[in-house]
C-alpha cells in the first residue's frame, strides 16, 4: 500500500500535469486529440491518488505482490502504447511528406518552364505564345 505522503505527492503531480496539459492546448502547443490521451491518464492517476486501495486491488487481481510494481508495469505498458501510436503517426506523415515534396517539385518545374516561356508537356508553342492553333501563320 502506498503511504499517505506518496498519495499526496501523486495528487500534486496529477493536478500539475493536468494544468500543464490544458495550458499547452490553450496556447496551441498540443493538439486536442493528443490532450485527451494525456488528460485521461491524469484522471487515472488522480483516481489512484485519491483512492488508496485501488492500486492494491488491481495488484492483487493481477497477482502482483508489490503494488508499486504494478504501477510501473502499467506505466511501461502505457508508454509502449504511446510510442507505438507515435511511430504509426510518424510513418503516415512521412508518406504524406514524400507526396507533398514530389508535388512541389513538379509545380516548381512547371513554374520554371512557364517563366522561361517553354511549352509544358502536351502544349504546343503556338498555344503557349497566344497564337491561334487554327491559323495558317507559318504554313
Amino acid at each position: 500500500m502506498l503511504s499517505t505522503r506518496a498519495h499526496i505527492l501523486l495528487a500534486i503531480i496529477t493536478i500539475g500535469s493536468i494544468v500543464f496539459i490544458i495550458s499547452l492546448v490553450r496556447r496551441d502547443r498540443l493538439r486536442a486529440k493528443y490532450s485527451m490521451l494525456w488528460v485521461s491518464i491524469g484522471l487515472v492517476l488522480g483516481v489512484i491518488a485519491a483512492v488508496p486501495g485501488v492500486l492494491d486491488r488491481i495488484s492483487a487481481w493481477a497477482g502482483v505482490a508489490y503494488p508499486p510494481t504494478m504501477f510501473f508495469l502499467l506505466a511501461i505498458a502505457f508508454l509502449f502504447t504511446v510510442v507505438l501510436h507515435f511511430s504509426w503517426e510518424l510513418s503516415r506523415l512521412e508518406g504524406r511528406d514524400r507526396v507533398l515534396a514530389e508535388e512541389v517539385a513538379l509545380l516548381r518545374e512547371r513554374l520554371a518552364r512557364l517563366e522561361a516561356g517553354e511549352p509544358g508537356p502536351g502544349q504546343s508553342r503556338s498555344h503557349r505564345t497566344g497564337g491561334d492553333a487554327y491559323s495558317n501563320e507559318g504554313n
